[in-house]
C-alpha cells in the first residue's frame, strides 16, 4: 500500500490546468481499477476558474477519471505539507468506453492513426521555461542565478528524477529570474504526460519553498516570454530514425519534409491549440526568438519549425539526434492536445501530397524572410483561423471544438478593456 495518505487522480483541461479528485490512499487499488467520478462540464472551466457560459454540456452527464498506473508519481512530505500520490487519468464514459472529448485520449488516437496509416512512431521531448521570483537580480545564463536558486534547483532535479521524468538540463535562461528545464526524449504520450506533471511539480515545490513562479507566456509585454518547445522525431516500425537525409536541404528527409508541410499548411489554426491564451501572441512576434513567421529553417530560433543541430562529438550519430522543434507553444496549452494537433497535421502532410516547404538555410538574412506567412496576431485571429480550416476542425468531436472556442472567447472577454500590461499580469497570476 502506498505510504501517502492521499491519492489525487487528475486530468489536464483546455486551460492547461490540472484538476481532479482526491481520495484516501487506502482506496487506491479500487480507484486504479474503476476510476472516480467526473463531469463533462468540467472541460469548460476557464483559466480564471469560472465555467464558460453557453458551453455544450449543461448540467447533465457523468464520466469516470480512470488513472493510468504508469503515470503515478509521489510528491514527498515536506515540512508541514504531507506527501501524496498523483496519477494522470483518461476521461471515460461510465461504462469504460473512451470519451471523445478527453484530451489524453485524443492524443492516443492521433498516435494510433499515424501508426496504422504510415507505420511511424513519434519520439518527443518538451522543454519548459518559467520565471522564479524572490531571487536577486543576475545576468542572463549566469552561474550566480543558478546558485541563487538553490536549494530549489537541486531539489527540483532530484524530485523530477525520483518521479521518473528523466531531467536532462536545468539552466538559467535569458530573462530576469528565468530558468529552463528539459527532460529526455520518450514516446509522445509519455512526453505529454511528463509535461503535465513537470508543471505541477515545479509549482508544488515553489509553493513549499515560498517562491513565486510563473510559466505564463509573457509576464511583462516589455520583457522576455516563456516558451514551450516541442521536439519531434519519427521512427519506422523497426525503430530506425527516418527524418535525416544528409543529401537533402537541411539534412531533412523527403518524409520529414512532407510531415513538416502539414504543420506549416495548418499552422494558423494549430496556434489556437498550442498558444491559446489572450496574451500568447504578444510573445509570438519577430525579434523575440520565439516565432517570427510560418517557415521551416535550419537552426533559426525565429522559425515556426526549426531543424535542430546535431553533433558528431564523441562519436555522435546525426541520424539518431535529428529532430524538428515546434516553437509556437506555451504553458497555457494542454500538452496532450499540443502533441496531438502536431501529429495530425504532420499526418495530413504525409498523406495529402502537400508541396514540400522551402528549407531556409542557417545563413538566411532577415530580409529574405519578409514574404513568409505570418502567424495570427492575436488569439481572436487564431480562433478564426481554426474555424476556417475544415481539415483541422474535422479532427475533433464537435463538442470538444465548441468547448475550446467558448472557453477561449470567455477568457478573452475577461480581459476586455485592459491594456497589454494588465492583461499579461492577470494571465501570469494564473500560470
Amino acid at each position: 500500500m502506498d505510504h501517502n495518505a492521499v491519492t489525487f487522480v487528475a486530468t489536464c483541461d483546455l486551460a492547461g490546468q490540472v484538476r481532479g479528485r482526491a481520495m484516501p490512499s487506502d482506496d487506491q487499488a479500487g480507484v486504479l481499477r474503476t476510476g472516480t467520478g467526473w463531469v463533462p462540464a468540467n472541460l469548460a472551466i476557464s483559466s480564471f476558474g469560472a465555467i464558460a457560459p453557453g458551453h455544450v454540456f449543461g448540467s447533465t452527464g457523468d464520466l469516470r477519471l480512470v488513472p493510468d498506473p504508469a503515470t503515478g508519481v509521489d510528491i514527498p512530505a515536506d515540512g508541514n505539507r504531507p506527501g501524496m500520490r498523483l496519477y494522470l487519468a483518461d476521461q471515460t464514459l461510465p461504462d469504460g468506453e473512451p470519451w471523445p472529448c478527453c484530451p489524453r485520449t485524443f492524443l492516443r488516437h492521433a498516435l494510433e492513426e499515424l501508426r496504422e496509416r504510415t507505420g511511424l512512431e513519434v519520439t518527443a521531448s518538451v522543454e519548459h521555461e518559467f520565471m522564479l521570483g524572490g531571487l536577486p537580480r543576475s545576468h542572463p545564463f549566469a552561474l550566480q542565478r543558478l546558485r541563487d536558486a538553490e536549494p530549489f534547483g537541486s531539489d527540483l532535479v532530484r524530485l523530477l528524477g525520483q518521479a521518473g521524468l528523466e531531467p536532462e538540463n536545468w539552466l538559467p535562461e535569458f530573462g530576469d529570474g528565468q530558468f529552463e528545464i528539459t527532460v529526455r526524449p520518450s514516446d509522445a504520450l509519455t512526453a505529454a504526460d511528463r509535461a503535465v506533471l513537470l508543471r505541477e511539480l515545479v509549482h508544488d515545490l515553489a509553493r513549499r519553498r515560498g517562491l513565486p513562479v510563473t510559466f505564463a507566456p509573457i509576464p511583462d509585454p516589455a520583457g522576455v516570454g516563456n516558451g514551450v518547445h516541442i521536439h519531434l522525431s519519427l521512427r519506422d516500425a523497426a525503430g530506425r530514425p527516418v527524418l535525416h537525409d544528409p543529401a537533402r536541404p537541411g539534412g531533412l528527409s523527403a518524409l520529414g519534409a512532407r510531415f513538416s508541410a502539414g504543420i506549416l499548411r495548418h499552422a494558423r489554426a494549430l496556434t489556437a491549440w498550442t498558444a491559446p491564451s489572450p496574451v500568447s501572441f504578444l510573445r509570438l512576434t519577430p525579434d523575440r526568438w520565439s516565432t517570427g513567421g510560418v517557415f521551416l529553417a535550419e537552426r533559426n530560433r525565429e522559425a515556426l519549425l526549426r531543424i535542430c543541430p546535431t553533433s558528431r562529438i564523441g562519436g555522435g550519430d546525426p541520424a539518431t539526434q535529428f529532430n524538428l522543434e515546434y516553437r509556437a507553444a506555451d504553458s497555457t496549452a494542454n500538452p496532450w492536445l499540443v502533441l496531438a494537433v502536431l501529429v495530425r497535421a504532420g499526418l495530413e502532410g504525409l498523406t495529402r501530397g502537400y508541396d514540400e516547404p522551402v528549407v531556409w538555410p542557417e545563413d538566411t538574412k532577415e530580409s529574405d524572410l519578409a514574404e513568409v506567412a505570418a502567424l495570427p496576431r492575436s488569439l481572436e485571429e487564431a480562433l478564426a483561423a481554426l474555424e476556417a480550416d475544415d481539415i483541422v476542425r474535422s479532427w475533433f468531436d464537435p463538442r470538444l471544438l465548441a468547448t475550446q472556442l467558448s472557453v477561449k472567447r470567455y477568457e478573452l472577454a475577461q480581459l476586455e478593456g485592459l491594456d497589454n500590461e494588465a492583461r499579461a499580469r492577470k494571465v501570469s497570476d494564473v500560470y
